[in-house]
């Protein structure tokens, strides 16, 4: 039979309990610090990577912003420069185009105007092929056409083997540069043989030949006409 504790061994008992329990307690609550400072620790470093992710494609989507602004900026300013040269370069074609016609215009006073009027003539008989032509002039070529006639007619039927029947009228104005127009079938087929549409003719033809003359190849470009 057993013996039964003292107040004592009761007491003792208790305070081993106790202590126990004590232990036990601080224990636990050290794995539930240790816990918290684990989770905590973890959500930081969360917290932490996300911002700098958040903050790394803020900076990237700055530093693209910047970049394309930068790219745009400088070929904004290159655009201006090309334009800047493209726009002397036009000038400067434009008054050699100008100095062109002023001279050109000059050709109907000079001695070799009447072979240039027969040579419009003829040509402009081989682009028709008609039997009958109406050449319009200037009021002040009608001498000059009309003397240009029987040679123009007589190269015509060399080149041609045909006859032809030409009209003259003065149905162009005085102040154009000279040359002259052909029609035929009452105006339904119409050849330009004035100054102005063979230099606007000649402009076309002659324009990158007269820019590589001027200003050498262009490397942008991938041909030459």
């Amino acid at each position: 039979m057993t013996k039964p504790m003292d107040d004592d061994e009761v007491k003792h008992e208790l305070n081993k309990m106790v202590q126990f329990i004590k232990q036990e307690a601080e224990e636990k609550a050290r794995e539930l610090r240790v816990k918290a400072d684990e989770e905590y620790e973890h959500e930081k470093a969360k917290i932490v990577a996300q911002e700098q992710k958040h903050l790394d494609s803020v900076y990237d989507k700055k530093d693209k912003q910047a970049t394309v602004a930068r790219k745009i900026a400088q070929s904004t300013e290159t655009n201006k420069s090309r334009l800047k040269v493209l726009s002397s370069r036009e000038d400067h074609l434009n008054t050699l185009f100008e100095d062109v016609k002023h001279r050109v215009n000059q050709l109907s006073e000079s001695d070799d105007y009447a072979e240039v009027i027969k040579k419009l003539i003829v040509q402009s008989l081989l682009k028709l092929i008609e039997q009958q032509v109406i050449i319009h002039i200037r009021p002040k070529d009608k001498q000059v056409t009309e003397n240009s006639l029987d040679s123009a007619k007589s190269e015509y039927k060399e080149l041609s083997g045909r006859d032809v029947d030409i009209q003259v009228q003065t149905s162009l104005e005085d102040s154009a540069a000279g040359g002259l127009k052909a029609s035929a079938f009452g105006n339904r087929i119409f050849i330009d043989n004035t100054i102005e549409a063979r230099l606007t003719l000649l402009e076309d033809r002659m324009l990158p030949e007269i820019r590589y003359d001027l200003f050498g190849s262009n490397p942008n470009r991938k041909f030459d006409n």
